[in-house]
């Protein structure tokens, strides 16, 4: 386990919200980052958003007193071939993620460790889709992951312990604090979450009660620092479509099928936050 920031050379293939606080958080830390996407426009909006969530971490007081590390940007996946730890934050769509793991794990040199931001799909069945299916790990990070410290790690399994303590050290570096947990569709955090949020919508489908209201009862009888509609804008509607698919199709659960108001939200490009306006309307496009 490499406990030192020095240690640690990164990359990151997604360049959007979850990305761009992946990157944010490292390069806080003082560990260099490689970010990959395949559109240029995208990487450079990216730079920015890192930049502005860089600000916002300092701001808080959540980054370490230390340089931040260099960020380099790369719309080729060879860029990826001299990193220690291998990000995927890309779409929740299996077809993607298994094409960018399966040609990630073939560029980088062996031992290298390989991490998912998967929210649903199980992390054995992506593992599958690898060169060295012992060298890949969940990790879930929270959304905006530089101010959550807590995160979800997930031991696939066929995960090699030695590839799980790098995972562990590395989020310790990220001053990151894990809990292990194992392979499940939906691990713990989205086994929970998505269908509650599904459940929520469905209750503003039907006339129940407003949107504001049902969030306002889950805090305020139940505590809850986020109401659940407040939080899937904050995941972005079509990331959580996307996982109540998965969800769905792995447990025929019904409850995880998207409710009409998600999906028509979703139709409509009201996707959250990050567009300006999901269940709730933010006024302007959210950065």
């Amino acid at each position: 386990m490499t406990t030192a920031y020095e240690d640690h050379r990164l990359a990151v293939i997604g360049a959007g919200v979850m990305g761009t606080n992946i990157s944010t958080l490292a390069l806080g830390h003082g560990v260099p980052v490689v970010l990959v996407d395949i559109d240029e426009s995208v990487l450079d909006t990216a730079k920015a958003t890192i930049a502005q969530k860089t600000r916002h971490a300092q701001l808080m007081g959540v980054l370490p007193d230390r340089p931040t590390a260099g960020l380099t940007t790369s719309t080729s996946l060879s860029s990826i071939a001299d990193a220690t730890t291998v990000v995927e934050a890309v779409t929740e769509v299996a077809e993607v993620k298994e094409k960018v793991l399966a040609e990630a794990s073939r560029i980088v040199a062996p031992g290298t460790t390989l991490i998912s931001n998967t929210s649903c799909i199980p992390i054995d069945e992506m593992a599958a889709w690898t060169a060295r299916p012992e060298e890949l790990v969940g990790v879930h990070f929270m959304n905006p992951s530089y101010l959550i410290k807590m995160v979800e790690v997930i031991r696939g399994p066929r995960t090699a312990p030695a590839v799980l303590d790098n995972a562990v050290g590395l989020l310790s570096v990220l001053g990151r604090e894990s809990l292990v947990i194992e392979d499940s569709a939906g691990f713990v955090i989205n086994r929970l979450l998505h269908p509650l949020i599904n459940t929520a919508a469905m209750l503003v489908e039907e006339g129940v009660a407003s949107v504001e209201v049902v969030d306002g009862l889950l805090e305020g009888c139940l505590g809850h620092s986020t109401g659940p509609l407040r939080t899937g804008d904050l995941i972005g509607l079509e990331n959580l479509v996307d996982s109540l698919n998965v969800l769905y199709e792995r447990r025929g659960d019904e409850s995880c099928r998207p409710c009409d108001l998600l999906l028509q939200k979703v139709a409509d490009g009201h996707l959250g936050r990050k567009t300006g306006r999901g269940f709730y309307d933010y006024g302007k496009v959210a950065s």
